[in-house]
């Protein structure tokens, strides 16, 4: 069993900088995927960033290549989404999710088995 809690994220302004973090706790997330997903409201959840743990591959949405970077700590089992150039279109709930394995379909949030609680983003000037 895994607990994934998310910190970070906040209020900027458009073009600006922000981050959110996520730890897993309960056993290491070694062997792992872990991912990053969004949902705005009244809009779907949808995929941001992924990676697989052991190797450090990394996976982005088109909406986001380029100005956000996914990255993981092995020591402190934590997973990372540093977000720059920000748009108001990005303002949602960030939720951290893992699974055990190396996922193809890394960008569907239905593989995932664990979820963190949520970090809020606004992007607002």
């Amino acid at each position: 069993q895994v607990q994934l809690v998310e910190s970070g994220g906040g209020l900027v302004q458009p073009g600006g900088s922000l981050s959110v973090s996520c730890v897993a706790s309960g056993r290491t997330a070694s062997g792992y995927t872990m991912g990053w997903f969004r949902q705005a409201p009244g809009k779907e959840r949808e995929f941001v960033a992924a990676i697989r743990w052991t190797s450090g591959i990394t996976y982005y949405a088109d909406s986001v290549k380029g100005r956000f970077t996914i990255s993981r700590d092995t020591a402190k089992n934590t997973v990372d989404l540093q977000m720059s150039s920000l748009k108001p279109e990005d303002t949602a709930v960030y939720y951290c999710a893992g699974r055990s394995g190396t996922l193809l379909n890394y960008y569907r949030d239905s593989v995932y088995d664990y979820w963190g609680q949520g970090a809020q983003v606004t992007v607002s000037s």
